[in-house]
């Protein structure tokens, strides 16, 4: 049984990433899952005056904590104008400066979706080729596309689109053993 960690990079109560991680971590089984709300979760936006002056928040400690008592990590990184948000890049920004590896022998299931037809590839594709420079290792990602017309409080409802999801699950799940 591994420790998983689960979140949205968003940190709006009405994230759609946000419902796809909880979708997500509803499949898993015999693992111990831990479920952040980012929404729950300000961090002040980075800057080297902010970091002299203030310190690391208990908030920031305790997230990466977490993510390093964690074996895996479910992620969903939204998208503003082709990138990931800028909470979530300000996120990222505390962290590496907290630990830079702070993601150090940690697998990740990197996820996005979106009201488009991308799916927030752009960002996907930015967090992707972003996390290993912190230690983490992307095993597998799944992108959702028009979350509107494919996605309900049931699930996924594109049957190629929910076969692909639960694949890439099972393959990060796979990896922790």
């Amino acid at each position: 049984m591994a420790a998983i960690l689960a979140f949205a990079g968003s940190n709006s109560s009405t994230s759609i990433n946000f419902r796809l991680v909880k979708l997500t971590v509803s499949l898993v089984q015999d693992h111990e899952v831990q479920v952040i709300d980012m929404a729950k979760c300000p961090f002040p936006m980075f800057s080297e005056d902010e970091e002299k002056q203030k310190g690391y928040s208990n908030s920031l400690v305790e997230l990466r904590d977490d993510i390093q008592k964690s074996e895996g990590l479910i992620l969903s990184v939204n998208e503003h104008n082709g990138n990931p948000s800028a909470y979530f890049k300000n996120v990222l920004d505390w962290l590496s400066r907290l630990d830079r590896n702070f993601l150090e022998n940690t697998k990740i299931l990197l996820m996005s979706t979106s009201g488009g037809k991308r799916g927030a590839k752009g960002s996907l594709s930015v967090i992707e080729n972003m996390l290993p420079r912190f230690g983490g290792e992307v095993v597998t990602t799944f992108s959702l596309p028009s979350f509107y017309e494919t996605f309900s409080d049931e699930g996924i409802l594109d049957a190629d689109l929910k076969m692909a999801h639960e694949a890439a699950l099972q393959t990060f799940l796979d990896s922790l053993k």
